[in-house]
């Protein structure tokens, strides 16, 4: 049976004493443990030397010796006697009398011992006790140091790192993983910063000019209704942009989250789906798209993968050129999937590639052309979601080349082929 209510309470009751009575700064609390321990170890160290002093055997006592009154004789001045050596004392007499002297003078060696040590023991207790304060101050300086660092770091010095001096112990490991963890937050809050920035951007241009055609139908007293229809028209196309703008915000917020759950998918079924999807928009640009697609196995979130698809199409088809090119592969490489889309268009500098998988970055900005430089940032959120690496190179001829690789799936066979569960797809016809 487990301990009873009244028991219960009283143990509540005797942590909560317990937690009162610690005390609560560091130093003093090492300090206790160092008197605590030097007070310990010399009470134990005492009473080794009193057991080893207070054995009889080997013992010395000196008597004097003192003259027969009967007899008349005199007996040795003094004598040193071994008590476990010299057994063979009379009964009575000066046996007797030797051992009465050695008890008396045991006794008082032991007394005299005990004090003395009782004595040094305290003395040095204080003295342990006042080294252990000094010793824990030094040794809790650097923490110190760098609490008082710490407090006065925010969003405003973010730069600013704790010092790292001293020989490498666990005390510039510990310096070293905080100055570690100011850089990334420092990394993370400059993105941020940018990020707002380029939203409110995005976000302050449409609502601008939002706001100038209502001002402009409502002042023109003059407007028709096809004027009006003419601005209704702008601001619906606006506000379509917007809600795409906001979308893709959205995908991108959900995809720095991370995966909430996998699937079991394949890239080419879901390339021929996007493929399809954008048929109408390569016909109207006159644009050849040719598809590669073998079995590409992989686990991830659908909505996602069919984003990063979607995206890299769209983008390879938005900046391209008249007449252009669009070639998607699929496949397994490694045991793991992967998809590459490359397409002809404008010329890239090596030098602005990364830069593009940036928010709200594109190569050349145009306004009012529906894209707000989220895409690829999108395809890369969506990749590191699951895992997959990203690499892209601008075209010998113009274009971007993209390739996403996708981790191995967790109990695939060795020859990276598709799961039975999933149906084999064939390769999806060249659109034109």
């Amino acid at each position: 049976m487990g301990p009873s209510r009244p028991h219960l309470a009283l143990l509540k009751r005797a942590g909560a004493l317990s937690a009162r009575l610690t005390p609560r700064r560091v130093r003093v609390r090492l300090t206790l443990l160092y008197g605590a321990l030097f007070v310990l170890s010399g009470a134990v160290l005492l009473a080794i030397t009193y057991l080893l002093v207070a054995r009889p055997a080997g013992a010395l006592v000196t008597f004097k010796g003192v003259r027969d009154g009967s007899s008349g004789s005199a007996r040795p001045e003094a004598r040193t006697y071994r008590l476990d050596e010299d057994l063979d004392l009379p009964d009575g007499g000066l046996g007797e009398e030797v051992r009465r002297h050695a008890a008396q003078q045991r006794e008082a060696m032991l007394d005299r011992l005990l004090m003395q040590s009782g004595l040094a023991l305290a003395l040095m207790s204080v003295l342990a006790i006042g080294l252990g304060w000094v010793v824990a101050g030094r040794v809790l300086r650097p923490l110190r140091t760098m609490t008082g660092t710490l407090r006065h770091i925010s969003a405003r010095n973010l730069h600013e790192r704790l010092a790292a001096d001293g020989p490498p112990d666990e005390l510039q490991d510990l310096a070293g993983t905080v100055n570690g963890l100011l850089g990334r937050l420092e990394t993370a809050l400059e993105s941020q910063r940018r990020f707002v920035a380029n939203a409110a951007h995005e976000l302050r241009t449409p609502l601008t000019l939002e706001h100038a055609l209502l001002e402009e139908s409502l002042m023109d007293r003059d407007a028709t209704v096809e004027s009006f229809r003419t601005n209704f028209e702008r601001l619906l196309t606006i506000s379509k942009q917007q809600a795409t703008l906001l979308e893709s915000l959205l995908t991108l917020s959900s995809s720095d989250r991370g995966l909430t759950g996998a699937e079991p998918l394949d890239l080419a079924a879901l390339t021929g789906e996007v493929l399809t999807a954008f048929g109408p928009e390569t016909g109207r640009r006159a644009l050849t798209v040719a598809a590669a697609t073998e079995p590409a196995p992989l686990a991830g979130d659908p909505a996602l993968v069919r984003r990063l698809l979607a995206n890299l199409l769209d983008n390879a088809i938005e900046y391209n050129v008249p007449g252009g090119s669009v070639e998607i592969a699929t496949g397994v490489r490694d045991k793991g999937a992967f998809l590459s889309v490359r397409n002809t268009g404008p010329t890239v500098p090596p030098d602005q590639v990364e830069r593009l998988f940036n928010p709200f970055q594109r190569l050349r900005r145009a306004a009012g052309d529906g894209h707000h430089g989220l895409g690829l940032s999108i395809v890369r959120s969506i990749a590191t979601a699951h895992g997959a690496t990203l690499s892209a190179e601008a075209g010998a001829r113009g274009g971007l080349a993209v390739t996403v690789t996708f981790p191995a799936r967790t109990g695939e066979p060795g020859d990276g082929g598709p799961p039975a569960a999933l149906a084999e797809p064939g390769k999806a016809p060249a659109l034109s």
